[in-house]
């Protein structure tokens, strides 16, 4: 059965830095249609990339990314108003309370939870 192409024409954002968790998210996304923007397993290689642009449609980030947090990366995407989810292993109240408003999911994230916020269903 064909997955619905729910992501077509948008570029997606990815940092992970764990390898399978990574691939089974960007498989399942370029499945129904994304194009994948990286996958980044920095922090800092996705800053660069944001600020030489051009500009993904939505974004994933984990948190914790090789033992540096990526809020950094959380930060530009919101001045760029960017939406954006974290997938990461950490509750919500872990969070710092700067980014009370971004969806926090467990890691893995479905399919379905990205789209509820980065294409709004």
């Amino acid at each position: 059965m064909t997955k619905p192409n729910i992501f077509e024409g948008r570029r997606i954002l990815v940092i992970e830095d764990d390898y399978w968790i990574m691939m089974d998210m960007i498989n399942e996304l370029q499945e129904r249609g994304a194009e994948i923007v990286g996958p980044f397993p920095t922090v800092q290689k996705a800053v660069e990339m944001l600020e030489e642009g051009p500009d993904p449609d939505g974004a994933i980030l984990d948190i914790n990314v090789q033992g540096l947090r990526s809020y950094a990366v959380a930060d530009v995407l919101k001045e760029k108003k960017i939406p954006f989810l974290f997938a990461t292993g950490y509750d919500k109240s872990e969070v710092p309370a700067a980014y009370e408003d971004v969806p926090v999911f467990q890691k893995p994230v479905t399919a379905t939870q990205i789209a509820s916020v980065l294409i709004g269903g």
